[in-house]
């Protein structure tokens, strides 16, 4: 089975500071690759990488088996990488379906739209409740109302709706549950068990191992801006997982 998504040899350096040496990484089809680390290990600089934020310095990039470069987080996402980052990336101010498709909104049809640019408002509001729904987000009375106005957990939501409308091939979650109650953690857990469903494969970025253990198929361990290891969570404990992240225990061996 081929990689949707594989890094090889990333580097990247900021003065004497080497962020990434040397990093692998591959996600397969259909799966949640879990990503831990240390504080400083590298992680946000691999996932900047591969969704256009940040430009390596060496490596390259494959989707699909074809080399890929990205200057810009949009680059990526009109080819299907879609990222949920850890501030969600929302507008308080705005409405729900203005989020949605802030940056790539429907125009009306016609001269309207062509010449005026008028926006499709009740396209996009049909098309955000469809995928608001399809998430099992029913709390969600009001598809104008404020994102402000929203729970921590119901944002969230709506950024895993946004990146799962526009993310064909790939999306990126970063701390998706991190200052989130339990039950709002929870609801995340099952998004991203839904959005597997779909076909579309996850990068999941988390300190929180439980989480990373409950919905991981593999885990990707990096230490010292490169891949130390990656383990089945359903062969290694936790305990094994901090070991060989913080260097008390010797990672397995890989093929």
């Amino acid at each position: 089975m081929e990689p949707i998504l594989q890094s090889i040899s990333l580097s990247k350096r900021y003065g004497r500071v080497v962020a990434l040496d040397n990093a692998n990484l591959e996600l397969y089809p259909n799966e949640v690759l879990g990503v831990i680390g240390d504080n400083g290990a590298g992680k946000s600089t691999l996932i900047k990488a591969l969704c256009g934020a940040v430009q390596p310095d060496e490596g390259k990039i494959l989707l699909d088996g074809n080399e890929v470069n990205f200057n810009s987080p949009m680059e990526a996402r009109k080819v299907g990488i879609e990222t949920v980052y850890q501030n969600l990336a929302l507008s308080p101010a705005l409405s729900i379906s203005d989020n949605m498709f802030l940056g790539r909104e429907i125009r009306q049809p016609g001269i309207m739209g062509d010449l005026f640019r008028f926006m499709d408002r009740f396209k996009m509001q049909k098309l955000a409740r469809e995928k608001l729904s399809e998430l099992g987000l029913l709390t969600i009375q009001n598809i104008n109302q404020p994102v402000e106005t929203l729970s921590g957990g119901q944002r969230q939501g709506v950024a895993v709706a946004r990146a799962t409308t526009f993310g064909t091939k790939v999306i990126i979650m970063d701390e998706p549950t991190a200052a989130l109650g339990v039950k709002e953690s929870r609801r995340v857990l099952d998004l991203i068990g839904e959005v597997r469903a779909k076909g579309i494969p996850i990068i999941l970025i988390s300190h929180n191992m439980p989480h990373v253990f409950e919905v991981s198929d593999r885990i990707h361990i990096h230490r010292l801006g490169k891949r130390l290891c990656v383990i089945n969570p359903k062969e290694y404990s936790m305990s094994d997982a901090v070991a060989f992240m913080t260097g008390a225990k010797e990672p397995p061996k890989q093929n």
